[in-house]
């Protein structure tokens, strides 16, 4: 929520839109990878789990290095530069929920308190629980991304607040990497 928050803020709401598509598309990763087993793996191989976090630290530094230094994705100038931006935004939010090892042990720890194999087969009723997930995810975000776009519309008058906006949001890159590298392994 936060990366969707500090997205719009900086970039507007159809950035913050696209980056919650990105994200939801990770969670949905996440949901598939628990239909098929695969989120065990974090639990049986610890070390992938920490492979993964490490991979996910460095893939946030990288952003917010790009965001300190004013990468071309962090800005959308001009209309033909727009689509090539919004692209690259949904990879970003993409890339880091899939390396976010944290989402596949939430949907690891939640998701087994709602299945029944009594009731059918346990990998639809995870996708269904998915989908549930992903409309109250979109309906929350989409508040989310309305109040800090809205933010993002009364600030965009000027350089001062693109220049500002891109250190906040690579402030909040920066900020989740630490957390996934000196938080706890579980």
């Amino acid at each position: 929520m936060i990366v969707v928050a500090a997205r719009s803020a900086a970039q507007g709401r159809m950035a913050g839109l696209v980056t919650h598509l990105g994200v939801a598309t990770g969670s949905a990763f996440h949901a598939l990878a628990l239909a098929l087993g695969l989120s065990k793996l974090f639990l049986a191989v610890p070390y992938a789990y920490d492979l993964v976090r490490y991979l996910g630290a460095a893939y946030l530094l990288y952003l917010a290095w790009q965001a300190f230094t004013g990468g071309n994705s962090f800005s959308v100038k001009s209309p033909g530069s727009k689509q090539k931006s919004l692209l690259v935004i949904f990879k970003q939010g993409l890339i880091s929920n899939i390396l976010n090892p944290k989402v596949a042990l939430f949907y690891l720890a939640l998701f087994p308190q709602f299945l029944d194999p009594a009731n059918g087969s346990v990998a639809v009723q995870i996708i269904a629980l998915a989908i549930i997930l992903q409309v109250v995810g979109l309906g929350v975000h989409g508040v989310v991304i309305w109040l800090a776009g809205s933010m993002s519309l009364l600030l965009s008058n000027g350089r001062v607040f693109a220049k500002w906006s891109r250190y906040f949001l690579g402030a909040v890159f920066g900020g989740l990497a630490a957390r996934l590298i000196f938080d706890g392994q579980r």
